[in-house]
């Protein structure tokens, strides 16, 4: 497998693809090796089966070019009690993949899950690092040159908006593989996830294009200032 250029992070399945499902879409069709990771299989959602959940993944992810798909089986809900074995396997994926940038959700966002993984992909990207830290993963560490924060709930202050305009199409074709999420069929919950949040979602990644005067992007936040080369482009 080749070394992955972007390499996002979630903590359910569908979490990635809500948050920069475009990005990633955008980053692939230029050719670069991009790849997702669920810590969880969200076994505990209102609705759908794993199985289907599973099933739904792979296909957005083939719809957004995702060169690799890892899919990690910790306890949903229960992420950081697992904090150790979590780590170690996060670390085992970076060294492996050795990534330039990892994404992971916003630390802010309403659903503790989100936050816990972000927490501990932080965690894991400083430890990769470290030569002496679980060195039978592999020997050799390495750490990315970035961290940055997508949204999944609500709406954030941006430090970043990626133009998506020519990819949400892509975007929004890869949630719809998500149909037991985000769809209301016979003896499903009614959730916020399947009344109208494709629509509201959408709406959303507009008003994050028009800050930035582009009709659609997705928005990114970052612990420390980011270095541009060029703020012109060639």
């Amino acid at each position: 497998m080749d070394k992955l250029d972007i390499l996002a992070v979630g903590a359910h399945p569908d979490d990635v693809e809500i948050g920069m499902g475009g990005t990633l879409a955008k980053y692939a069709f230029y050719g670069y090796k991009t790849g997702i990771v669920n810590l969880t299989k969200a076994e505990l959602s209102s609705n759908g089966t794993v199985e289907e959940r599973q099933n739904e993944a792979v296909d957005a992810a083939n719809v957004l070019g995702v060169s690799k798909r890892i899919q990690l089986n910790f306890p949903d809900r229960h992420l950081l009690d697992n904090r150790s074995a979590c780590i170690q396997e996060l670390v085992t994926i970076i060294r492996k993949y050795r990534p330039r940038i990892v994404f992971a959700p916003d630390k802010e966002d309403r659903h503790p899950d989100h936050g816990h993984c972000t927490e501990l992909v932080k965690e894991a990207i400083f430890s990769a690092g470290i030569k002496n830290y679980f060195p039978e993963s592999n020997p050799e560490a390495f750490r990315p040159d970035s961290l940055l924060y997508f949204q999944i709930n609500g709406v954030m202050k941006p430090q970043i908006v990626i133009d998506i305009t020519d990819y949400i199409d892509k975007k929004m074709e890869a949630l719809a593989c998500f149909k037991s999420q985000f769809q209301l069929g016979d003896n499903q919950v009614k959730t916020p996830l399947n009344t109208g949040y494709l629509d509201q979602l959408k709406g959303r990644e507009r008003l994050m294009g028009n800050e930035v005067g582009v009709e659609f992007g997705e928005a990114f936040r970052s612990d420390k200032p980011v270095l541009i080369q060029k703020v012109l482009g060639e």
